[in-house]
């Protein structure tokens, strides 16, 4: 029987390509924007907060990609019928608004990007170029 098992985990190197080539897709699209990225277990890689992004986006795309990481799946998926209370629950870090995907590499999920400042799709189309950088899986929500 064994007692640990190997693990992939998103190196900040990776996180901070991440992060540039979300800010590049944000700077095309003229939508600056908030962006988060975080390994499996919620916890904070990398994040900018771009010239003109809407302040308290900071926050909402923070939770984007804890969601998108803990429950493996882009973060729009979740209910919106337990939204409240797994936010409630959850201390306030769940959401099922648009922008937060999860990191998925070789079928496992390493963590999570959160975009916020822009419409939903936009937030989106920022988040799949970041995933698109590093070769992870493609998540359409």
């Amino acid at each position: 029987m064994s007692v640990t098992r190997p693990a992939l985990k998103l190196t900040h190197e990776g996180a901070l390509k991440m992060l540039a080539a979300a800010v590049a897709k944000a700077s095309e699209m003229g939508v600056p924007q908030n962006i988060n990225v975080v390994d499996e277990g919620g916890n904070l890689l990398a994040f900018v907060r771009m010239d003109g992004a809407k302040l308290l986006s900071r926050e909402t795309s923070l939770s984007k990609a804890i969601t998108a990481a803990s429950h493996r799946q882009p973060s729009s998926r979740l209910n919106p019928a337990d939204e409240i209370k797994l936010s409630l629950a959850a201390g306030q870090r769940l959401t099922n608004l648009e922008g937060g995907l999860p990191i998925v590499i070789d079928g496992v999920c390493v963590g999570g990007i959160g975009v916020g400042s822009g419409k939903g799709a936009e937030d989106v189309e920022v988040a799949r170029a970041a995933l698109a950088a590093i070769g992870a899986q493609d998540q359409i929500p």
